[in-house]
């Protein structure tokens, strides 16, 4: 396992859509345990692939609070098949916009298919702070980021912001 450069705004690959993975296999496996690594290390508590630069459609989770025991969740090909009218508002942030948070309206519940570490199909529904992790991760496989879903103003703030902190780094 290997910790992996998460990407900043305004890297474009970010706005790249990421590409569905063909089967689960070792390699995938191993993606997946560098992306967990890097997620953990960050520290965050979801990454998909395209953050670490890899335009899969591959996303790790881990929602457990700091003392309660890992939970990794890992989720290939996912695809929301049903979300709710009613909405959540949550203020979110991102390992690849780092420092900036902001409220995001999202569907409160979904419904969505994945495969598993294991290849296996899988389909649940999602509320909370899963609901909002897993559309927040979503997005990024089709090259959108939190701060898209906020004003202009708001949104190239942030990337200013970013752009400085790295700049400071």
């Amino acid at each position: 396992m290997a910790i992996r450069e998460i990407l900043t705004v305004p890297n474009p690959v970010l706005k790249q859509v990421s590409e569905p993975v063909e089967k689960v296999d070792d390699e995938l496996r191993a993606l997946m345990d560098d992306m967990l690594e890097t997620m953990y290390d960050a520290p965050g508590i979801g990454l998909a692939a395209i953050q670490i630069g890899v335009p899969k459609r591959v996303i790790v989770m881990d929602l457990a609070r700091e003392n309660e025991p890992k939970q990794p969740r890992y989720f290939v090909n996912p695809e929301i098949l049903w979300t709710s009218d009613e909405t959540f508002t949550y203020e979110e942030g991102c390992l690849s916009v780092p420092e900036i948070y902001d409220a995001v309206d999202r569907p409160a519940r979904v419904k969505l298919r994945y495969l598993n570490y294991q290849g296996e199909q899988i389909e649940e529904d999602a509320d909370g702070l899963f609901a909002v992790c897993i559309q927040h991760e979503m997005d990024h496989l089709n090259g959108v980021l939190f701060i898209d879903h906020l004003s202009r103003l708001k949104r190239e703030q942030a990337v200013k912001k970013v752009k400085k902190l790295v700049r400071a780094a």
